[in-house]
């Protein structure tokens, strides 16, 4: 499966995005899917996740609430809305998929082979 990875953009401090991410080349039926995010000098972070099959849903606890990742089957698209932006949450927002993930691996970056291009997520205070 290839991820197309779109939506970023620049907004001010307390505004919304959506991002998304577009499977091709196969669909995102058994896979996990993710979302991680890299701020300038930073490691890659775990943001959330969904379980294709079962729509569970897993968050890192800070952003829980901000954040809602979801589904679309007809459009075999995963989004990311982000509410209530802050300048902290600059980076730059990759989607990830793996059919194998396990429960305890769900929110690192080793556990998903498939990556998109990333895209960038920039709010001014």
């Amino acid at each position: 499966v290839q991820l197309q990875a779109s939506g970023g953009g620049l907004v001010q401090d307390g505004g919304s995005l959506r991002l998304s991410c577009a499977a091709s080349g196969r669909t995102f039926s058994g896979h996990s899917v993710a979302w991680f995010r890299q701020a300038p000098g930073r490691d890659r972070m775990f943001v959330a996740a969904i379980k294709w099959n079962s729509r569970h849903t897993y968050y890192e606890a800070s952003m829980k609430g901000r954040f809602t990742i979801s589904r679309d089957g007809a459009k075999n698209t995963v989004y990311l809305q982000l509410n209530s932006l802050r300048p902290e949450d600059t980076a730059v927002y990759y989607c990830a998929a793996d059919p194998s993930v396990i429960q305890s691996n769900l929110r690192s970056q080793t556990a998903y082979g498939r990556w998109g291009q990333g895209t960038q997520v920039t709010v001014s205070s």
